[in-house]
């Protein structure tokens, strides 16, 4: 599967892209507000391992690489998180601290929703997002998701129970 933006393409993620991978999402502070951080690239093996090697499958992450369409250059990854009922879909977006705030998770997202809700006729699309991680919420607000929820201590990531907000939209909203 491959989708393109105006700078961006889209695509599947690939073993090769391990390296890459590793590099920007090791970034302990970059990353503070993301769920998993590789500690080694042998983790990265690790999350290959638990994607599907297409999207939309019960209950499956489907991960794709953000790659700069002028300097070929993978510069993140975006995550489609599938229910079980196939109904639902999670979003979740990673990227190179070096082109963050330049647009492109905005162009990346507003992309890979329109794919779900037009290609694969999802009925709600979320994501989760960590309360401190004014960005994204921001970012998800811009795209005309709204907040539905802030559990407590719901989320165990990086050693520790953080709070997870939840936001998201539906397809006649979109």
């Amino acid at each position: 599967m491959n989708l393109e933006t105006k700078r961006l393409k889209l695509r599947a993620t690939m073993p090769e892209d391990k390296s890459d991978i590793f590099e920007y999402r090791s970034d302990r502070e970059t990353n503070r507000y993301q769920g998993w951080i590789p500690k080694s690239p042998d983790d990265v093996d690790v999350f290959f391992s638990r994607l599907s090697a297409e999207p939309n499958i019960p209950d499956s992450w489907f991960q794709m690489m953000l790659v700069d369409k002028e300097s070929g250059l993978i510069i993140g990854d975006l995550g489609m998180h599938f229910s079980d009922d196939l109904k639902q879909a999670e979003i979740g977006c990673t990227l190179n601290k070096t082109y963050q705030g330049k647009g492109f998770a905005t162009e990346a997202l507003t992309r890979v929703v329109d794919y779900l809700f037009n290609n694969l006729e999802k009925h709600r699309v979320f994501a989760s997002v960590h309360p401190e991680n004014t960005s994204s919420i921001k970012l998800l607000g811009r795209l005309g998701f709204r907040k539905e929820a802030h559990f407590v201590e719901s989320f165990y990531a990086n050693e520790k129970w953080e709070d997870d907000l939840i936001y998201a939209i539906l397809e006649r909203e979109w």
